[in-house]
């Protein structure tokens, strides 16, 4: 998706906002005319959804690799982050009007290739960065959003490695697979 596609975005957060209200109200999915969407929102395509309240997460899923049109993969997200975010309890309809939806439209990751810890943290650019750290089977990312909460590159990896159910030094001691990718990030209420 480019930038300047204000239709495609806008059209994003109103079915992610309709498959959420659909789903925490108990209503059948939401039924989407394929005929009335934009090619790019019929390509494949990988999104997060995140659900806040007054700046604080309640809910955010998404898919790093696309495997499904965009906008259906922006609908299930938002049905996933409401719902089934292991961290949160479903969302009530209550808290629904104070919910903010925003959606990030990711671009592939690639493979970021460093010699040692010192090597990485050059390597990484806060802000701009989504980062995923595998270790074997098991994996874990932050938006490039995070780096706004944590803009210690070293408490960034710390807490990665963490939420990767790992020590949160693991990075300092391991030779760790590492992705980054970008993202492309839009809310409701924004200016995009």
């Amino acid at each position: 998706m480019q930038k300047h596609l204000f239709f495609e975005k806008k059209m994003l957060l109103q079915l992610a906002r309709q498959s959420l209200e659909n789903c925490v109200k108990g209503f059948d999915p939401l039924h989407v005319d394929e005929k009335m969407l934009t090619p790019a929102l019929l390509q494949k395509g990988a999104s997060f959804v995140t659900l806040t309240i007054s700046g604080q997460l309640r809910g955010c899923i998404g898919s790093l690799e696309p495997y499904q049109a965009l906008y259906q993969d922006v609908c299930e997200h938002a049905i996933a982050a409401a719902l089934h975010d292991y961290r949160f309890s479903p969302v009530r309809p209550s808290e629904l009007p104070r919910i903010l939806v925003e959606v990030s439209y990711l671009t592939l990751p690639k493979t970021l290739i460093y010699q040692d810890p010192q090597d990485l943290l050059n390597l990484l650019q806060p802000g701009q960065d989504g980062v995923i750290l595998r270790d074997g089977s098991r994996r874990a990312t932050f938006l490039p959003q995070v780096w706004s909460q944590i803009p210690s590159k070293e408490e960034f990896l710390d807490h990665l490695c963490a939420k990767m159910g790992e020590p949160s030094k693991l990075w300092k001691l391991k030779h760790l697979d590492v992705e980054i990718y970008g993202v492309e990030e839009f809310h409701e209420g924004g200016e995009n």
